[in-house]
């Protein structure tokens, strides 16, 4: 996951450096040291409960009250609500992605310069989706290696484009140092707010190495497993952060980035490979893009088939293919792509996205401080333990989560998109409520069927 980190950086670019100009090199290293903090404690929780299916499965099983009779189990809500915010911030990808294919090629490819926008995303969107369903829907086996054999390909040229000028001389160190601010900036009030609202937006990519932490029951020696694979992971995601920052800034300058064609990353091609590197430029990036797309695509379907699973939504999403794989799910997130294609901008829609993320972290923390104090949980194994201290930490970074980014996203999004990412995010989040209570609902009516049919069973035989 860490080597599509440069990827998920490129809708960001710009926009993080247009509000704080150099000092957006430092707000992407401080989102990996975030990353650091929360996802060892995230490790530590999936350890102690290796059978949950994630970050959502763990709050569930946290939440859950045994003895409950209510109708509606608290727990399970908040597990499911923790499932779909998660849902919500990763299954975007696919549109996020595909509107950013779509602005490449209308910059690169002059025939399609004149194209409407709107309906060149559509067009490109469902030619990608109905790639993904079709791939997805055999069952592919060995996707993940080819898949790492091509984001190893595709980031190798990356890494080069943004080393070159280090090497070349274009790189300047002065155009760091002498832009760290704009000009007005003070860290007023609203100066907070907005820097807040960038790191609401900077940890929906620069935290997403998570799935270090997610998968750590499955380590040979999580103990001593979990550790290294967090640091690497991180390493890796800090040092290409900070360096695709720093490179662009320091070669083109503030003023190169918020102004350079398509993506900062262009001129630096031009640099790095001449007239040809434009062309390079695009079909790697395309190439990378289409991979994280696969990875939102697939992994969005398989969420709303665990969520089906475990009860959260409706049993339609539970039916599978031949191949085991959910069809129905995938043609659910394919519908919800397209829609949000319709919003028109890619930022604008990782801005509604971020706002599911945030939740889907906070309800996770909390679920961790919870199994750290509760005395029957804290009785559990834990082949890996973060740190001292760590349930303290974890509790200051639900409060963070909740007060501070929650809130300044929805600040930062006015200020750019009006009220259309916040309502998006709002209308889709709290969409769950209703779906879960329809769930609840049809769920109980076919445990009494159930129940109903040994009796009737009987009924018969005793006629009979």
């Amino acid at each position: 996951m860490a080597l599509g980190v440069p990827i998920l950086i490129l809708p960001s670019i710009g926009y993080s450096a247009s509000y704080l100009w150099a000092f957006s090199i430092a707000l992407w290293g401080m989102s990996v040291i975030q990353g650091f903090l929360q996802n060892t404690a995230f490790a530590e929780m999936v350890t102690a409960y290796p059978n949950a299916s994630g970050l959502a499965g763990c709050a569930q099983e946290v939440f859950t009250d045994r003895n409950s009779k209510s109708r509606y189990d608290k727990g399970k809500f908040i597990g499911g609500f923790c499932a779909w915010s998660y849902w919500f911030a990763w299954t975007p990808v696919v549109a996020i992605f595909t509107m950013t294919i779509g602005t490449y090629l209308q910059g690169f490819v002059p025939a399609l310069s004149d194209v409407n926008s709107l309906a060149l995303n559509l067009i490109i969107g469902v030619m990608i989706i109905a790639v993904m369903i079709v791939i997805g829907a055999r069952g592919l086996s060995g996707g993940a290696a080819i898949g790492l054999i091509l984001a190893l390909i595709t980031l190798v040229p990356l890494v080069i484009i943004l080393v070159a000028p280090f090497i070349t001389g274009d790189f300047h160190m002065s155009n760091v140092t002498s832009s760290w601010f704009p000009s007005g900036w003070s860290w007023n009030g609203l100066d907070l707010a907005v820097f807040f609202g960038l790191m609401g937006l900077a940890q929906w990519s620069a935290c997403a190495w998570e799935t270090a932490a997610v998968y750590g029951p499955e380590y040979k020696n999580p103990s001593s497993d979990v550790p290294k694979a967090l640091f690497s992971c991180g390493i890796i995601c800090l040092f290409l952060y900070l360096l695709t920052q720093t490179s662009v800034i320091g070669t083109l300058g503030v003023d190169g980035v918020l102004n350079a064609q398509l993506d900062p990353l262009y001129p630096l091609a031009l640099m790095t490979f001449g007239d040809i590197g434009s062309t390079i430029l695009l079909i790697l990036l395309i190439g990378a893009m289409i991979l994280i797309i696969q990875t939102g695509f697939l992994g969005g379907s398989r969420t709303l088939y665990s969520m089906a699973l475990e009860g959260n939504l409706p049993k339609a999403f539970v039916k599978t293919n031949k191949k085991g794989m959910p069809v129905r799910a995938m043609i659910a997130v394919s519908i919800f792509n397209l829609f949000l294609i319709l919003i028109g901008n890619p930022v604008a829609v990782l801005a509604a996205s971020s706002i599911g993320y945030a939740i889907a972290v906070s309800i996770a923390l909390m679920a961790y401080v919870k199994s750290k104090r509760d005395p029957e949980l804290k009785k559990l194994e834990r082949p890996f333990k973060a740190p001292r201290g760590w349930t303290y930490l974890a509790a200051v970074m639900v409060f963070y989560e909740l007060v501070l980014l929650v809130p300044c996203l929805v600040y930062l999004n006015s200020l750019d998109y009006g009220s259309i990412s916040t309502i998006v995010g709002a209308v889709v989040l709290l969409a769950f409520i209703p779906i879960w209570i329809f769930t609840q609902n049809m769920n109980r009516k076919d445990v009494n069927l159930e129940a109903k049919k040994p009796k009737e069973d009987e009924e018969v035989k005793e006629v009979s």
